[in-house]
């Protein structure tokens, strides 16, 4: 029988420590009730981040469940009485002052293709499948990869600035450039710095670039226009490297919006702020689910 390990991991400025919590500022539990997170069924007006902080800084473990690289393997988020939270909707999006939290799937230099199940309760971490078999793309990825908590790209929407494509159903993707390699399950306190329109098979699935506050050029990159001064060719490497990595396998490239080119930061918070706006109708239920687990 596969063990069960955990496992936890918090970045502490440049280094990352293991075996210890990592803190965040608020979560929300749906089986608490909907209320907490809006009460009296207001929203929060319009433009602005919803984040519930129904419990206060949770602390987060990760469990691992199940061996690497097989069809089993799990990478669940456990709070400090051991009950199982969502990386997805449970860990809050912003901390303020134009930062956000950023949940690693693949860290830098790796190539097996994990992903939030976002089917599955408590949508934990897994390896992505086609046909029963493990998915791992072609070659590594350059660059840490995940995805914003409590966003959603709604399927039903059509965005008409980018060709009138639908969202991909999925929280968004972040690409996170800075030069540390994160852990499977590590949550970053990023900035964005600009936005990729990617089109895959028709469906929107942007692509948020995003530095980590602990890389030490953060300060330094502020919007799309310092990325390519102090990360040269980075945003066109990265526009490549989604544009052909299904190519080996048979597939056509992806294509871009927005003229090919990368958004600023501003367009990247607008993305940030209306898929955050659709995770909040989502788990309201003001919009039909489907398959989708909001627990």
């Amino acid at each position: 029988m596969a063990a069960t390990r955990m496992m936890a991991t918090l970045a502490a400025g440049n280094a990352t420590t293991t075996a210890t919590a990592l803190l965040f500022g608020g979560s929300l539990r749906r089986s608490q009730g909907l209320s907490r997170c809006f009460p009296n069924s207001r929203l929060v007006s319009k433009r602005r981040l919803f984040t519930c902080t129904a419990l206060y800084k949770p602390e987060v473990q990760i469990k691992e469940e199940g061996q690497p690289e097989t069809l089993d393997y799990r990478v669940f988020f456990v709070d400090n009485s051991g009950k199982k939270v969502s990386p997805w909707h449970d860990i809050p999006l912003q901390l303020g002052d134009g930062v956000f939290n950023f949940v690693v799937e693949i860290p830098k230099e790796t190539s097996a293709k994990m992903e939030v199940a976002t089917d599955e309760p408590f949508t934990p971490i897994k390896q992505d499948t086609k046909k029963g078999k493990l998915r791992y793309y072609p070659y590594n990825i350059n660059w840490n990869y995940g995805l914003l908590p409590q966003t959603w790209e709604d399927p039903s929407f059509a965005n008409h600035e980018v060709e009138g494509a639908l969202g991909d159903n999925d929280p968004v993707d972040v690409v996170e450039i800075g030069e540390t390699r994160g852990k499977m399950g590590q949550i970053m306190k990023v900035k964005p710095l600009a936005a990729l329109a990617m089109i895959d098979e028709g469906e929107l699935d942007w692509k948020i670039v995003a530095i980590s506050l602990d890389d030490p050029k953060a300060s330094l990159v502020n919007d799309v226009d310092d990325v390519e001064k102090h990360f040269p060719g980075t945003l066109t490497a990265i526009r490549d490297w989604f544009r052909d990595y299904k190519i080996p396998d048979g597939k056509p490239a992806n294509k871009f919006g927005l003229g090919n080119e990368a958004a600023n930061k501003d367009y990247a918070l607008k993305v940030i702020t209306e898929t955050n706006e659709s995770w909040a109708k989502l788990v309201k239920r003001s919009i039909p689910a489907g398959e989708l687990s909001l627990v």
